[in-house]
């Protein structure tokens, strides 16, 4: 099981952030297999434990602790493929916004969520779903996609985009100085949410380059291709992606919480499930088996960090779980994981 992907043409940004240092991104680049032509395969991915790593190294190289914010000021809408260029066409700052958390998908999938836009009378909420427990591998990904989606913003409409607060759900790090990039508004860290608030002023800016013909062929793309991605999922397929947002905090969700994401009747997602020759709980524990090797492996998290993020009351009931599950210790598992390696 994956964490989940990236489009590789992310990946232009932090080349640029690295740039802007006066360093040469490229050896570093080749260090994680992306040479030229990977980054130019058209749909080409990169898992996000990998990306992570990618990104902890390049602060390393540069020494900037806040080179996801420079990220995000160096970012572009064409780098997040046909949502991005489409997001581009949108009227206004509301519509790109709509466009490009409804079509993230296509250039970015991560099991534990997806963005959102959450409008209301005032204005409007851009949000970032949850990466905790954060970590120095981590906090430039939330830093980047806060910063980038002012920056795209403010050159949709061809003029400064400041949001009215930013929330962050990480504690003030070190390098706090370094948000005075994103303009004057009040910056909450230690938040229950990753979002940015826009104004109704904001939401309204006009597009110049807007091409109303050219924006709804776009838009009809972006359909396709999401129905694409989603019309050959079974049943399962579709639980284990809802269940990877519903674990996390300690609990463990119940067929009737999924049955009502799915929006059937408990009873008919049971049958279902019968018909496709499996039930809830064999999905529940496979999904957290499969995640819990994936997070051992791919990253440096404590067990009890994972147990919580898997929905275990407590780190000795995971460690119990995994033993039943794999006959080894999560402790052996890593070790025999990075002895492989």
């Amino acid at each position: 099981m994956r964490l989940g992907d990236l489009s590789v043409g992310i990946v232009h940004t932090l080349a640029d952030a690295i740039l802007s240092h006066g360093l040469d991104p490229q050896p570093l680049l080749l260090q994680y297999g992306l040479d030229p032509a990977r980054l130019s395969e058209p749909g080409a991915r990169l898992s996000i434990p990998r990306y992570m790593r990618l990104g902890h190294a390049a602060i390393q190289l540069t020494g900037d602790p806040g080179l996801g914010l420079r990220m995000g000021q160096l970012s572009r809408m064409n780098q997040l493929g046909l949502a991005g260029v489409t997001a581009a066409q949108a009227p206004n700052v509301r519509e790109a916004a709509r466009t490009l958390t409804r079509f993230e998908a296509l250039y970015g999938a991560n099991y534990r969520g997806q963005s959102s836009f959450h409008e209301d009378a005032g204005g409007a909420w851009l949000r970032f779903y949850s990466i905790s427990p954060y970590n120095a591998y981590n906090r430039f990904v939330v830093d980047s996609i806060l910063a980038g989606w002012l920056q795209q913003m403010a050159t949709l409409c061809q003029q400064p985009v400041v949001a009215e607060r930013i929330e962050i759900e990480f504690a003030t790090p070190d390098y706090s100085a370094s948000y005075s990039v994103l303009g004057d508004c009040p910056i909450q860290f230690g938040a229950e949410l990753n979002q940015l608030r826009l104004s109704q002023h904001s939401l309204a800016q006009r597009n110049p380059q807007h091409c109303p013909s050219t924006w709804n062929l776009l838009l009809q793309l972006c359909e396709r291709e999401l129905e694409q991605l989603t019309r050959t999922r079974s049943l399962r397929e579709r639980i284990t992606r809802l269940l990877g947002p519903m674990l996390n905090g300690g609990r463990e969700p119940d067929l009737e919480e999924v049955a009502a994401r799915l929006k059937l009747p408990t009873w008919t997602l049971r049958r279902k499930l019968a018909e496709e020759g499996t039930q809830f709980r064999a999905i529940l524990n496979d999904t957290r088996r499969d995640l819990a090797m994936t997070y051992i492996r791919d990253t440096e998290l404590a067990f009890g960090e994972i147990a919580y993020l898997l929905g275990f009351a407590s780190a000795e009931a995971f460690q119990r779980a995994f033993k039943r599950w794999n006959s080894q210790t999560p402790g052996e598992f890593r070790r025999s994981q990075r002895h492989s390696a």
